[in-house]
């Protein structure tokens, strides 16, 4: 009996992942808000920013590039913290309350594959939207693709490792999906300030620079801006990112409650 079993439960096990993250995406292709906010909201910021004159002029204030230029890696930031702290603990924290997870237990899914599939579609629609960010930077306004390609890709990596760890953190700690959706919405804020969406990192004074490059979002943005501008990120944007990164797991994976 036992041998009979076991290459049914195989496949099963295997195939669960792929099949959780199908169907998250079907949800989501239901759900079309969070597709239009995670991937429609930074495309559409950077068409009005490119419709605007001075911000495709150079500028001796940002080093002779334009103020859109500088923008570009705000904005991919800014897709990245979007869905890190709102779509993905919103969807979890949901889950948990419902007892979703906790009757996953009992299938060849189980609640891991859960949180797996969640990562896996946000991290896709992350990349959706950096990719249409940087093509239509490139396409529509003339903003050079990232000059430091390989340094980049880690910073970008780094980011979406610190703000989906902060995200998980959230989904472990709210009881609910609105509480999650709102805990989320009070960190995104001030992190996007820091990260310069609102005031651009070389125009903020320099209290309020130290105290952005102290944060994931603040570190992200200077690092992507400097790889986009051929130089390889300081190596203490990257550390910053890491420690974000190793923290805030450490930190989901302690407190995360399946039901």
């Amino acid at each position: 009996m036992t041998t009979a079993i076991a290459p049914a439960a195989v496949p099963a096990r295997s195939n669960a992942l792929w099949n959780m993250t199908v169907a998250e995406v079907r949800m989501l292709a239901r759900e079309r808000l969070r597709l239009v906010f995670g991937v429609g909201f930074p495309v559409m910021l950077l068409i009005i920013f490119g419709s605007i004159p001075s911000f495709t002029k150079p500028s001796d204030t940002f080093g002779g590039h334009s103020l859109l230029e500088a923008y570009v890696p705000i904005l991919i930031g800014f897709s990245l913290a979007l869905l890190a702290l709102t779509s993905l603990p919103s969807a979890l924290a949901d889950y948990r309350d419902k007892g979703i997870l906790r009757r996953l237990r009992t299938t060849p899914a189980g609640p891991g594959r859960v949180l797996a599939a969640q990562l896996i579609t946000n991290l896709g629609m992350a990349v959706v939207a950096s990719i249409l960010v940087l093509a239509i930077a490139r396409l529509g306004y003339h903003v050079p693709l990232p000059r430091q390609l390989g340094g980049f890709v880690l910073s970008a990596v780094l980011t979406a490792a610190a703000l989906l760890g902060l995200g998980l953190l959230i989904a472990a700690l709210a009881p609910n999906g609105k509480a999650a959706q709102t805990s989320g919405a009070l960190l995104f804020y001030p992190m996007m300030f820091f990260a310069g969406l609102w005031l651009p990192l070389d125009a903020m004074p320099k209290v309020l620079r130290h105290i952005s490059h102290g944060t994931p979002l603040g570190a992200a943005v200077q690092a992507l801006q400097d790889s986009a501008q051929g130089h390889w990120p300081h190596p203490l944007q990257l550390v910053t990112l890491l420690i974000w990164a190793v923290a805030a797991c450490a930190a989901a994976a302690k407190l995360f409650r399946w039901e």
